[in-house]
């Protein structure tokens, strides 16, 4: 016999309350990471490679906005190891940002670290990779944040049918240890790569490529949500696909004003989202990304890698075609339409994604970055001096244990807190031919030491020391508004009226044009010690980085959390 029971409307709505609160919650997600060498085959032959968990690229953790992941890493290769989160802020956790000594020391071989990632206003594509000498050229993969939907914070577009990560990344026939080394000792550019890859593989245009070709298969007139991520170690990108445009959605963890696009340019470091219209006849069409490189004289990897958009029909995919449609790219060395892609980059701005641009700043630097040269003692490269680079003309030098600790526990001698607001030496930074004499730079393990709270101002300026070119610059722990940029000298008193305070792109990685500028705003409301570098690792390797040091504030939500009970030691 069927019995109804009277419930009170009180506790229906407690019942509903309590349960959406605890939806609501953020949670706590633990993964694996074991780092080992793994057999991968590609361009013909076979090699060892550093992977996470077997796998080219790494695993893809999905999470929801404001989650925390704990991830145990073990180090089972014969490489020191540390992963870094990129673009994650780690709000008062700089503890688990991961740069080899930075905020940690290495993971050595045969030993664990857990590193609790700690999520906050982060919503859309991250990624994460090693933070130790070149090993993130195959140890990467992506971080997808899903919008907390439990708040009303859904996407700001249709809801896509799926969404799919795509990582662009190089492949060396040799060991990028060896590369990494040979870099080292004999002071020059490094060897190119010998491809590019989409997720893994190069692609139908390099030999024993065919096959293994990355393949997304599409249902037509869906909408896809393509996660865009440039993991290469030395090379801005170009990216397109055949027939398709492309609505540009976010970029670097944050929302975007959505616009159309044939084609994207994307920098190391950065992330892009995009829509995908599958509105074309069912065919194959290629999908195809390239270099985009500005500096004169330098050597590259001028190949195309390629994978393929293929529709289905039924619950058959189509046919390929013997030659599938290329897409249009630009020119290698097309900087217009590189800078017309960035320039269009704009916050959403609105009542649900609102932003807070810095007015009145309070901590106004400005930062040269250079490629530079050093005398070789005693031969000690390939020619009388070695290439480096630089930020306010000191060429960064790793010490021996990480800042953090250094900074934490008051041990003094392992760095120095002076480095300058703005550059030492005064020049005509883009001149097509500035004074040798201005070529080499000092060395140092200089911080820069600024408030709580305080507003900074940065604007990074290109000089053309030695090779002017583009460069991707990332900051640990926070996400700045690029408020402005252009050619030539900045110059203080022109340049910031033409600011964009309304609606400027939120993002952690800028590309600084070539014989440019580049101005970023932000809040230093994040304790701690923060790495900033250009993501061109043969120029972060050069010394082109410092690190912020952001003093604790009043109150305990104004202050570093302690370290772990357990930290990598030197």
């Amino acid at each position: 016999m069927l019995s109804i029971v009277k419930v009170p409307v009180f506790q229906i709505l407690g019942f509903i309350l309590l349960s959406s609160f605890l939806y609501s919650q953020a949670l706590v997600r633990r993964h694996t990471f074991v780092v080992e060498n793994t057999p991968y085959t590609r361009l013909c032959s076979t090699k060892n490679i550093l992977t996470v968990n077997g796998q080219f690229p790494g695993p893809t953790l999905y999470v929801n906005k404001g989650d925390t992941m704990i991830v145990d890493v073990y180090n089972k290769a014969n490489y020191n190891i540390t992963i870094h989160w990129h673009g994650v802020k780690q709000p008062r956790n700089p503890w688990s940002d991961g740069p080899e000594y930075i905020t940690q020391c290495p993971i050595r071989s045969g030993e664990r670290f857990s590193q609790k990632i700690i999520l906050s206003d982060e919503e859309g594509t991250l990624w994460w990779h090693a933070h130790s000498d070149w090993s993130r050229a195959t140890v990467h993969g992506a971080v997808v944040i899903y919008p907390n939907h439990s708040k009303g914070s859904g996407y700001p577009f249709p809801k896509p049918h799926a969404d799919v990560p795509i990582i662009f990344s190089e492949w060396w026939k040799k060991d990028i240890v060896e590369v990494y080394n040979e870099f080292r000792r004999t002071g020059i550019d490094p060897n190119i790569s010998d491809a590019y890859t989409i997720n893994g593989q190069p692609g139908h245009l390099y030999p024993c490529s065919k096959s293994d070709t990355y393949k997304l298969t599409v249902d037509q007139d869906k909408t896809y949500l393509l996660r865009l991520i440039n993991a290469a170690v030395e090379d801005i990108l170009f990216f397109a696909i055949a027939n398709h445009q492309l609505t540009v959605v976010g970029t670097d963890g944050s929302y975007t004003k959505p616009f159309k696009t044939d084609y994207i340019t994307i920098s190391p470091g950065q992330t892009i989202d995009v829509l995908l219209q599958t509105n074309q006849p069912p065919s194959h069409y290629y999908m195809a990304a390239r270099v985009y490189s500005s500096a004169d004289g330098v050597d590259f990897d001028n190949t195309t890698t390629t994978a393929l958009l293929q529709y289905n029909i039924g619950n058959n995919s189509t046919t390929p075609p013997s030659n599938p449609t290329l897409p249009y790219l630009p020119f290698y060395n097309d900087t217009k339409a590189s800078v017309n892609f960035t320039g269009k980059l704009r916050s959403l701005a609105n009542e649900d994604h609102p932003i807070h641009v810095p007015v009145n700043i309070s901590s106004k630097l400005i930062f040269t970055v250079s490629v530079n040269t050093f005398p070789c003692a005693n031969d000690s490269c390939l020619g009388p001096t070695r290439l480096s680079a630089s930020m306010n003309n000191i060429s960064f030098s790793l010490p021996s244990t990480d800042i953090l600790k250094a900074y934490y526990n008051n041990i003094s001698g392992v760095y120095g807190s002076q480095f300058p607001s703005k550059p030492p030496l005064v020049f005509n930074f883009t001149a097509e031919d500035p004074p040798t004499y201005l070529n080499t730079p000092k060395k140092g393990t200089e911080v820069k030491v600024v408030k709580y709270n305080s507003t900074v101002e940065i604007v990074l300026q290109g000089t053309n020391l030695l090779a002017g070119t583009d460069h991707p610059m990332h900051l640990h722990g926070y996400s700045f508004y690029v408020v402005g940029w252009g050619f030539g000298n900045f110059d203080k008193e022109k340049d910031p009226l033409g600011y964009n305070l309304v609606d400027p792109p939120l993002q952690n990685t800028i590309a600084v044009p070539k014989n440019g500028w580049a101005a970023i705003r932000f809040k230093a409301s994040n304790p701690g010690v923060w790495f900033m570098h250009c993501h061109l690792d043969r120029h972060q390797t050069w010394g082109m980085d410092m690190a912020f040091i952001v003093k604790n504030g009043q109150g305990p939500d104004a202050q570093m959390l302690p370290p772990p009970s357990y930290m990598p030691s030197c």
